[in-house]
């Protein structure tokens, strides 16, 4: 029988952890957004500071601005997201103060940079 996590995922993390907060290996379940963005920061402990971009189209002038989001998500010690990797988050209760989002998968593997 198949886990489910709460978001469609046809992926799951090679090793096993014993991390409460884990959406794999525990109880925690993703409801609300999923996105995409950029590892910005991995210095706390079992937490990362994830960065996207979008474009907000500004009406008066017909031209689109550049903003960007950073949140907190999550790191469970299974999936080790590194600074400089592309990674999916997803929403969840919170977790902590400023902590919504939890790690789900790392989508591609960018260290060093």
């Amino acid at each position: 029988m198949k886990k489910s996590i709460g978001y469609n995922v046809n992926w799951k993390p090679e090793k096993e952890c014993d991390d409460k907060k884990c959406p794999y290996h525990s109880n925690l379940s993703v409801r609300g957004r999923v996105f995409v963005g950029k590892v910005i920061g991995d210095a706390m402990k079992g937490t990362v500071k994830v960065m996207w971009e979008r474009l907000v189209r500004v009406k008066k002038y017909n031209r689109y601005l550049k903003k960007k989001s950073v949140v907190l998500a999550h790191n469970p010690s299974c999936i080790d997201a590194k600074k400089g990797d592309k990674v999916v988050i997803g929403e969840t209760r919170p977790l902590s103060k400023r902590k919504h989002f939890v790690v789900l998968k790392v989508e591609e593997v960018k260290r060093g940079e």
